[in-house]
């Protein structure tokens, strides 16, 4: 993963927006991110952390505040990033929740996060949805926000606390950084298959001692089993087997006793029974003939009863048509008030003395059919009066027509009198446009070279230090050239000084020499300290053909620059960049009004021929306006004369009333009450007519039952509920008199004598042998029911004891794998599989560190891992120890010093880092940044970690540095300042 470019707005102390460089600030691989207490520096960490994971590390995320207390009101905080990661560039620009003051009242709204992932390469779908660029950024680094914060964001304090800490503590972050997640499953896995063997052991055990007491209990016993158990159970279900047979024997002996005393009983109860009905049957008859006058009397009030019921109906309707002839009567008396209230219906209502009859229509009919004749004609009158209503708007409407088409005119004329002048200025306008358009491609062709003048003069720009660059390079490469060359014929002159010695080596006594031919070599030539072999002279050479070929290169690229920056001035004419801007400016704007200009060209020509064609129009209208306004004037006149008329015939018909509607309602009402009174008084004669009727059948139904009137017929009705009481009394006495009578008649009651049965001594032996009869069931039953549960029992005993042996087994080995995979048991280390894992990871870690740390404390430190068991029953795997190889002594990381720490620290952290990277699948992490702890250290230890660091950028990563130590703005030349103000902080890159 490296960073190129991040940019931060109203995001922690900053305000405004800035942008910071990666790529230019890390271009030594080493930079420093300094900046006074508070000014921000650990922001530009969490900003790189939030653009990827949408959260910033360690304690700061639990404030849930991102959004700059400086910024603006309403300004939404954000932040860009742009990364290559696993090879691909891509962009991630992500808001926070925050804050925002609404836009309509007081108060803010919450505003939810946002995020946009834009795959800078060219390939794959863009990302909008914080999930799916959360999972995108995990696939591509390979690891959690946690393992990037441990491993990128170097957090020395943290680090530090990991260096002390005790096994659970450190087990605690590793198991953040290094999934352990299948190792904790197989604990688990192990621990649930023992609880579930255990749970069976111990259901299984809990049914085989449910059996045995339910053995015990149903042999009655209150101890469990004194033997094995299913030889026990078997030994209980024998001896239950012949408790059953001797009470089986009993109960037949106690049956047979019972079953003989039952009939004796029997037979004298049956005799003594035909007495008491015979009894019975004879005071039943004694008592209904004494109530036989009451029975009577019964009978005579039924009778009569069901005589009056016919009278009931016809007697209500009749008492119904009285009160319905009532009503009536006092309807038509009603009726007459509205005619008595008037003048003209009070004569009316005084021909009408007496009762309604049937010459009420006589009198009626005439008045009501006057008065609707008269509403009628005041209809028609009402009809005219709203027709002189719309003449007199039409007058109004014709006069104002009149006033309008007067200011038409008036406004015609005056635009006829200035049409000439506004034709003179259209085809004025058109000569312009004319001649605008004839200068335009001049302006073109003016405007092109300007902006090709600008367009070269902007590259020169680039071009020139580029050309400078190259034409530096090229003293560069030539002066090294030189020197590779200088090199050459030094290594040359060396070699062939020491030819002599180089022939040597191949001298053995007895061979010819090359040189001589002598076959004996008494002193041969030695190499002397400067002496060059064969191989120095290829490895010169060589070198000084690379140097030669990269000057060729250079000399041909700054040829290819030197033209490029030429063509690019005869472009320009040396002109300067702003005056070249300038003069674009100027020529753009000049070709804009010009082009403006022409492109009215044929509008203006449209307005010539609209204006010719106007003055015909004008004519037109004005002759039009003249016909219409006689026309209204006319028709005005016509009008205010029907309205005379009208107005005449109106005021005749209303004579003294205020109105003509006033008039035309009362006379209305007058003929409504009319008809209302003649139908209240038709219906009121006829429902008189009806209740004598009513009454005179009444009164005839009365006399058919036998009564006198019908209110003695009334009161002979009863209700039916007393109709069914007396029913029910008198079909009740003659059925106990019919059951009485068959029971003396019965052949068998009469057979039996007057002497009364005793059965006192038959009901106590069937009495006696009833309880030993019960008694032996009970003891059967008992005897059966035992040897039936125990049989039953110890059967499913001796199936249930069977499994349980297979599953003590099964859980013991069970038990102990659990006990040695969770850490326990015979599991001497108390490691736990998960902790033996963390600890082989560990073990990674401090072989890594400790190259580090020994670079760093010149060879004296190096880390040690224990996995040895904690005390007090503690995991153990997780020991780390330093190795101090002055003293050869192992001792506690605690012992170390303020700076001895921090480099053991830092080590920790780098190791840290490279084996949460292999574990993440060998991803290179390119940038990281180390936090804080530089101001512990001396100037030796400083050297040693600037030399680590080195060693960091020398393959090929970038690292920050953040601190406010002087001495590291001294050592680290590329350094991002952060500057604090009252207003928020800003960032100044330098080099």
């Amino acid at each position: 993963m490296r960073l190129h470019q991040l940019e931060i707005t109203a995001f922690g102390p900053f305000a405004d927006t800035v942008r910071v460089d990666f790529d230019e600030l890390g271009a030594d691989g080493l930079f420093l991110l300094h900046g006074r207490t508070g000014a921000g520096k650990t922001s530009i960490l969490d900003a790189v952390a939030f653009a990827l994971y949408g959260t910033v590390p360690g304690a700061r995320a639990d404030g849930r505040r991102l959004l700059s207390d400086h910024a603006p009101a309403g300004t939404a905080p954000q932040v860009s990033l742009e990364a290559t990661i696993a090879g691909r560039r891509l962009r991630i620009v992500r808001s926070p929740d925050y804050e925002r003051p609404k836009l309509r009242g007081t108060g803010t709204v919450k505003q939810n996060a946002k995020a946009s992932l834009t795959w800078l390469d060219g390939s794959g779908e863009h990302l909008s949805r914080l999930p799916d660029i959360g999972e995108a950024v995990r696939r591509l680094l390979g690891m959690s926000a946690e393992q990037f914060f441990q491993v990128v964001l170097l957090p020395q304090g943290e680090f530090a606390k990991f260096l002390r800490a005790d096994s659970e503590d450190r087990g605690k972050l590793l198991e953040r950084l290094f999934d352990t997640t299948r190792f904790g499953s197989v604990e688990r896995w192990f621990k649930d298959r023992r609880s579930t063997a255990a749970k069976r052991l111990e259901e299984q055990q809990r049914a085989v001692d449910l059996l045995l007491a339910k053995v015990s209990a149903a042999a009655g016993l209150e101890a469990g089993a004194d033997a094995e158990p299913v030889v026990w159970a078997h030994r209980l279900r024998d001896d239950a087997a012949e408790s059953r047979d001797l009470a089986l024997a009993a109960l037949d002996v106690a049956r047979a006793d019972d079953t003989r005393d039952r009939a004796v009983l029997a037979e004298a109860t049956e005799l003594r029974r035909c007495q008491e009905r015979r009894a019975r049957a004879v005071a039943e008859l004694a008592d209904l003939d004494a109530a036989a006058g009451e029975l009577q009397t019964l009978s005579t009030e039924l009778e009569t009863a069901r005589r009056a019921a016919p009278v009931v109906d016809v007697a209500r309707d009749a008492h119904r048509a009285a009160e319905a002839a009532a009503a009536a009567h006092a309807a038509a008396v009603a009726a007459a008030a509205p005619l008595a209230a008037d003048g003209e219906g009070q004569a009316l209502v005084a021909e009408l003395d007496g009762s309604p009859a049937e010459t009420d229509r006589a009198l009626i009919r005439p008045h009501e059919q006057r008065w609707s004749a008269e509403v009628v004609r005041l209809d028609a009158l009402l009809e005219q009066e709203q027709r002189l209503t719309r003449l007199e708007a039409d007058r109004v409407a014709l006069q104002q027509q009149r006033r309008d088409l007067a200011v038409r005119a008036e406004r015609i004329a005056a635009e006829l009198e200035g049409l000439p002048g506004r034709r003179d200025a259209a085809e004025e306008a058109a000569r312009r446009s004319e001649r605008a358009a004839a200068t335009l491609p001049r302006l073109e062709a003016e405007l092109a070279r300007a902006t090709d003048a600008l367009a070269a003069a902007t590259e020169l720009q680039d071009r020139a230090p580029w050309l400078r660059r190259l034409e530096d390079e090229v003293v560069a490469l030539r002066d090294a050239h030189h020197d590779a060359r200088t090199a050459l014929l030094d290594v040359r002159e060396r070699r062939i000084a020491g030819m002599a010695a180089e022939l040597a080596t191949d001298l053995v006594d007895g061979r010819p020499c090359v040189v001589c031919g002598a076959t004996a070599h008494p002193n041969p030539a030695r190499p002397a300290s400067d002496t060059a072999t064969k191989a120095d002279e290829d490895a010169a050479r060589e070198a000084e053909q690379r140097a030669a070929a990269e000057l060729t290169r250079a000399q041909a690229a700054v040829a290819d620059a030197a033209n490029t920056v030429a063509v690019l001035r005869q472009r320009c004419g040396d002109a300067g960049l702003d005056t070249l801007t300038e003069m674009r400016a100027a020529a753009a704007a000049t070709h804009a009004a010009t082009a403006a200009t022409a492109a009215e060209r044929e509008r203006h020509r449209g307005e010539i021929a609209r204006l010719r064609g106007l003055d015909a129009d004008l004519r037109e209208q004005a002759h039009a306006v003249d016909v219409e306004a006689a026309q209204a004037a006319h028709r005005e006149e016509s009008a205010a004369a029907e309205a005379d008329e009208i107005r005449t015939r109106i005021t005749t018909a209303a004579g003294a009333e205020d109105s003509l509607a006033a008039r035309r309602r009362r006379i209305a009402a007058l003929a409504g009450a009319a008809a209302n009174l003649l139908d209240a008084r038709v219906r009121a004669a006829n429902a008189a007519t009806v209740a004598r009727e009513r009454a005179q059948e009444a009164t005839a139904a009365a006399e058919r039952a036998g009564f006198a009137s019908i209110e003695q017929a009334l009161s002979a009705v009863r209700p039916d509920s007393r109709l069914r009481e007396i029913e029910q009394a008198l079909r009740a006495a003659a059925d106990r008199r019919a059951a009485a009578q068959a029971v003396l008649d019965d052949p068998e009651t009469a057979r039996v004598g007057h002497d009364p049965v005793d059965l006192t001594e038959p009901e106590a032996a069937v009495t006696r042998s009833a309880a030993a009869l019960a008694a032996a069931v009970s003891a059967a039953s008992e005897a059966e029911r035992r040897h039936a549960d125990i049989e039953k029992f110890a059967a499913r005993l001796e199936e249930e004891y069977a499994k349980l042996v297979p599953l003590r087994d099964e859980q013991a080995e069970l038990a102990a794998l659990a006990d040695v995979v969770a850490g326990t048991g015979q599991n001497t280390r108390k490691m736990s599989l998960r902790s033996y894992v963390l600890a082989a990871r560990l073990e990674e870690v401090a072989e890594s560190a400790s190259v580090r740390l020994r670079r760093m404390s010149g060879g004296r430190y190096e880390f040690v891992h224990s996995d040895a068991a904690g005390t007090h029953g503690k995991r153990g795997g997780l020991g780390l120890d330093i190795h101090d190889e002055y003293t050869g002594v192992v001792r506690s990381t605690k012992t170390l010093s303020g700076g001895e720490s921090f480099q053991a620290s830092l080590a920790l952290a780098l190791g840290l880092a490279d084996v949460v990277a292999a574990e993440s699948g060998g991803l290179v992490l390119d940038t990281m940044f180390i936090d804080e702890g530089f101001g512990t250290l001396d100037a030796d230890a400083l050297d040693a970690v600037m030399g680590v660091l080195d060693e960091l950028r020398a393959g090929g990563r970038v690292v920050g540095v953040v601190s406010h130590v002087d001495e590291m703005r001294q050592r680290i030349p590329s350094r991002l300042h952060v500057v604090r103000g009252r207003t928020g902080s800003t960032v100044e890159i330098a080099s």
